[in-house]
């Protein structure tokens, strides 16, 4: 089923020809003195309801959908008053973008985690034929073919990395990447109901409720490696340039014995979560 305009004219001009007939049919009916007056009467009056039968309202961002006794004809998108074809069935169909909310699905990520997902689409339909007619409730059809597209996306992805790797797209971490995968394959979905997705975006992500606890302190002891791992590299830095710079400026010699202790104690000193109490030695070192 496919969309295609329908012959339509001026609906003011039909209306008011309409109004004409029925109004001339009524006086001959009431006036006439003969029979064929009072048929001619008849005539006119019912040519003028077949015409009214064909007038039609347009809103803005509507169309209308005509079918003659079981038979699909066509499509009137201009909003207006419009006359078409006589005795013919209207449906209106909505043209305005609209918005889907999903309920928040359970479904395990591509690790096998369970998480909660729920995604906004935006929408319009393109095609008010195939909205009407090659799907059952297009509305309907939309949202669950949409709320099936979300727990296949959610399936193809893991929620986060835990390696840090760059080229690895996750749910968390790459929401616009995915949210592109996402419009792609709700279009594919949707093309048989005449539908345009305009935007689809994860509104809601969090792992379920029996595994958020262990999760989060994953997170944390993540980011905890993270930080300790940043700590000891910018901490051999600092010791590698203060043991070169005595030993450039001849401020002390040391050998290898010396070298190690004072790495040790730097280190110690540095990477320490508490404050290091300081001793003053007053003798050898040794």
């Amino acid at each position: 089923m496919r969309e295609k305009s329908i012959f339509k004219i001026n609906g003011f001009a039909a209306m008011i020809i309409a109004l004409a007939c029925i109004g001339f049919g009524i006086y001959l009916l009431v006036t006439g003195a003969t029979i064929p007056e009072k048929i001619a009467g008849v005539i006119v009056l019912i040519l003028g309801l077949v015409i009214a039968t064909s007038l039609t309202i347009v809103q803005p961002n509507e169309a209308k959908v005509l079918t003659f006794f079981g038979t699909y004809l066509g499509v009137i998108r201009d909003q207006g008053l419009w006359a078409t074809i006589p005795f013919t069935f209207k449906r209106s169909v909505s043209l305005r973008v609209t918005n889907f909310n999903s309920e928040k699905l359970k479904v395990n990520d591509l690790e096998g985690n369970p998480i909660e997902i729920a995604a906004v689409v935006v929408y319009k339909v393109n095609d008010a034929a195939k909205a009407l007619y090659d799907v059952e409730n297009y509305e309907k059809f939309i949202q669950i073919q949409s709320e099936t597209g979300i727990r296949h996306i959610a399936s193809r992805y893991a929620y986060d990395s835990f390696e840090n790797t760059g080229n690895t797209l996750t749910l968390r971490q790459n929401s616009d990447e995915v949210a592109d995968v996402l419009v792609q394959d709700l279009q594919k979905r949707l093309d048989v109901a005449g539908v345009d997705v305009i935007e689809a975006r994860i509104m809601h992500l969090a792992y379920s409720s029996e595994i958020a606890s262990a999760m989060l302190q994953r997170q944390q002891a993540q980011a905890v490696l993270s930080a300790r791992k940043v700590i000891v590299d910018g901490a051999v830095g600092l010791v590698k340039a203060a043991i070169d710079q005595l030993t450039e400026q001849d401020i002390v010699e040391l050998d290898e014995e010396k070298k190690a202790q004072m790495v040790n104690n730097l280190m110690v000193a540095i990477v320490s979560e508490k404050g290091t109490q300081p001793i003053i030695n007053t003798g050898s070192i040794y």
